[in-house]
């Protein structure tokens, strides 16, 4: 069981870091530290658990036992999470031993603003191993995970995150990640765009060494075009989202093994023959939550604005709807669009008893949950990251993560898929980085094509697979190098 807070609120001191890494009865033991800066403090502070303290999921592995463990060696189990996790991520691991001779980023200042889970340790670790410097903010205030961030700390990152941060705390955390003396980022690594956002309006003439921002999320990148088209973005953007890896990968098979995941660990909810409407039909939701749920025996509804996705939808078998001609009946609503307001007080209000509710986009605005928090309302905590939220008439829905992205605040993911993701972003950083003087401009970019194969011919050996290499008679036919790229730069 873990808990954080700033630590303005409870020593006179501030301290760039305040992890928690351990809870005794009453009592939590407490271990601030910076590695770019000269003092390391390890303090205890009494803080009554009935006071704020969040305990952590199903995703952090501990039960009551582990109560008994001192916060020493929590820290040693939890890096060898770390070590788990580097099992099911070869590409990392195959990059920082072709570094050896060589640091791609040796002078990089990379300021990240991710989810911190044991996956995002092994990026830390291998961009280290590149010879980055690294700071780190979560990007998520319910998918951190602590005992990791404990295990960097312990390592010598610095790392601003905890599970459960309150809103406040959520930008308090990013701006004392970028926010030091004698320390400067020059790339930022994203996702959601928050970090990026947070940047732009405090700290404008920090882009003017700033090389490079590689984004991840469907979120970000709409914001990075935003920018763009507004002629204010600053710095070339390298959107890690459109890449080929990302889309058949990670938004494939991450999300088809999550949502089921995260949706069990939750509410334990049997999926056969379940009414489920799903908001939106992107690469997350088509392939991976309408795919699943439908092998699940699910009956699945789909909503869409985009035509050409809504005859995929119909084509893959989905009844195409609007939310409101279902919303009565449904058991389950899952919204994967990265819109705001997708499913208002309206719809909330027209639910079923004992509706989920749940959201696998970025971003927290896809479900109206402020409208929810009115006098006449009664939210009941179920569990972590599951809420009652009860009407008037006794009427009650089921709020995962308060509306925010369900797998990472309420599940885990598979390892394997994000390595390809993870290894994407590294790549990504040393392209831009390494980049010569108006290769880019302050634009948004794709990986190049050659790096996204790259990228999955590194995963291959995990399968013992064997490529087939093309004929010198065959190549020219094609009108292709034998090495690749083989497809060209708009495949998707």
């Amino acid at each position: 069981m873990l808990c954080g807070r700033r630590p303005e609120r409870i020593h006179a001191h501030f301290f760039p870091v305040l992890l928690v890494t351990g809870v005794f009865l009453q009592s939590t033991i407490l271990f601030c530290y910076d590695k770019y800066d000269s003092s390391v403090c390890d303090f205890a502070a009494q803080v009554n658990l009935n006071k704020g303290c969040l305990f952590s999921s199903a995703a952090s592995y501990t039960d009551s036992s582990d109560d008994e463990t001192s916060p020493r060696d929590k820290q040693q189990k939890n890096s060898k999470e770390i070590e788990i996790a580097e099992q099911e991520m070869p590409a990392l691991m195959a990059l920082r031993k072709r570094a050896q001779g060589e640091k791609p980023l040796a002078g990089a200042k990379v300021v990240g603003c991710t989810h911190i889970t044991a996956q995002t340790a092994v990026l830390m670790e291998t961009l280290s191993a590149l010879g980055a410097q690294c700071r780190w903010a979560a990007c998520n205030i319910y998918s951190t995970q602590n005992e990791v961030a404990a295990a960097l700390a312990e390592g010598g990152f610095s790392v601003f995150a905890w599970k459960g941060e309150s809103e406040d705390d959520f930008w308090w955390c990013i701006d004392r990640c970028v926010n030091v003396e004698g320390w400067q980022p020059n790339m930022i690594l994203d996702d959601g765009g928050d970090l990026t956002h947070w940047i732009y309006k405090k700290y404008p003439n920090m882009f003017k060494k700033i090389k490079g921002i590689v984004e991840e999320s469907v979120t970000g990148v709409h914001r990075l075009y935003q920018l763009s088209k507004a002629g204010k973005l600053c710095v070339p953007a390298m959107n890690v989202n459109d890449s080929v890896t990302k889309q058949k990968f990670d938004n494939l098979y991450c999300c088809r093994e999550s949502i089921l995941d995260g949706l069990k660990r939750t509410t334990d909810v049997m999926f056969g023959g379940k009414q489920v409407v799903v908001c939106g039909y992107g690469e997350v939701s088509r392939k991976g939550c309408c795919a699943a749920l439908k092998a699940m025996g699910s009956i699945v509804y789909v909503t869409e604005i985009d035509p050409i996705c809504a005859l995929q939808a119909c084509m893959d078998g989905f009844r195409l709807v609007k939310l409101n001609e279902v919303i009565r009946q449904v058991d389950i609503v899952i919204t994967c669009t990265g819109n705001k307001n997708v499913v208002v007080r309206e719809n909330l209000d027209r639910m079923k008893n004992g509706c989920i509710v749940c959201n696998m986009g970025h971003s927290n605005t896809e479900i109206d949950v402020a409208s929810l928090r009115t006098p006449e309302l009664t939210w009941e905590r179920v569990r972590s990251q599951v809420d009652h939220v009860i009407w008037p008439d006794g009427k009650r829905i089921v709020l995962l993560a308060e509306g925010r992205l369900l797998n990472l605040s309420c599940s885990t993911v598979p390892t394997f898929v994000l390595s390809i993701t993870a290894t994407t972003q590294a790549l990504a950083l040393i392209e831009l980085y390494n980049a010569p003087e108006g290769r880019y401009k302050q634009d948004v970019y794709l990986l190049p094509k050659k790096m996204d194969e790259y990228v999955a011919s590194l995963h291959l050996p995990t399968f013992d697979a064997h490529l087939t290499e093309l004929s010198d008679e065959q190549a020219k036919y094609l009108g292709l190098n034998k090495n690749g790229p083989f497809k060209p730069n708009y495949y998707r």
